[in-house]
């Protein structure tokens, strides 16, 4: 097995505990690139939201790529052009919408340009969505929301508590329609049932003609799983919940101690 694609988690996975970047990391992941490995971001943020870790990875090139809201979108790196899209339209989000009310959470969708609320008491965790992916927010009731708006991904958010007991009470046939994935306790993000980290993976590989057993993914949530069993390699990160250990091929360092670059490092680097 010769790696040619790493695509890496970004919060609690690339990051540190502040939230940013690992001077070991950084220069791993760099000497990662100039052997001609693709180095990837797979990530639930949009592209804006990554825009400083990829400046400071070098990541800014032609030939560098990111994975966005979680498999929704897979795009260039410099220019934005959308590769993959796996996206939910207006129908999905009055579904989405209405079902989010119906089990008692709060909701917020995100496209391209910002994060809407129709919610007029503001949940604090999509307050904190807006400030970890620097995006505006805009509170629009129901009907004031164009119908021809594609949605990248639509969050439900509440309090851990709340948010399991809604989920709980969500119907086998809301499960079957979507593709459901926790990325945080208080966050369940709805998606496109073909958007997922694992399907983005696997249509930039094919894009890049790199067989998949060519490519290493590493992850701490559940929101990574499916890019961990895509992978010839998935590696589980120190600090990653079971079930993520449970499936993956190999277990590196936690964010703090800089799992990506260890990991890299044992891999990658000739």
């Amino acid at each position: 097995m010769t790696i040619k694609l790493i695509a890496t988690d970004m919060d609690e996975t690339l990051l540190n505990e502040h939230s940013a970047l690992n001077p070991l990391t950084i220069e791993t992941i760099k000497q990662a690139r100039q052997q001609g490995v693709y180095v990837v971001l797979a990530t639930g943020r949009p592209l804006a939201g990554v825009a400083k870790s990829l400046q400071e990875l070098g990541l800014t090139t032609e030939n560098d790529f990111v994975i966005t809201y979680n498999g929704a979108l897979v795009q260039n790196s410099a220019s934005g052009k959308v590769i993959v899209k796996h996206t939910l339209n207006y129908d999905d989000y009055l579904d989405i919408t209405y079902m989010a009310r119906k089990v008692g959470v709060h909701l917020h969708a995100e496209d391209e340009e910002a994060i809407y609320t129709s919610d007029q008491n503001i949940s604090r965790y999509t307050v904190n969505e807006c400030q970890l992916v620097d995006a505006p927010l805009r509170y629009r009731a129901i009907d004031q929301i164009p119908k021809d708006k594609i949605w990248s991904k639509l969050m439900m958010i509440d309090e851990p508590k709340i948010l399991k007991a809604g989920a709980a009470k969500l119907p086998d046939s809301f499960k079957e329609k979507y593709n459901l994935v926790n990325s945080q306790p208080y966050y369940l993000e709805v998606l496109n049932k073909k958007a997922s980290k694992g399907n983005g993976l696997r249509d930039l590989a094919a894009y890049l003609n790199i067989p998949m057993t060519d490519v290493m993914a590493l992850g701490d949530q559940a929101n990574d799983l499916s890019m961990i069993e895509a992978a010839g390699l998935g590696v589980a990160m120190g600090n990653a919940i079971p079930a993520v250990k449970q499936i993956a091929q190999a277990e590196t360092a936690t964010n703090v101690d800089d799992g990506v670059a260890r990991a890299i490092q044992k891999y990658v680097l000739k």
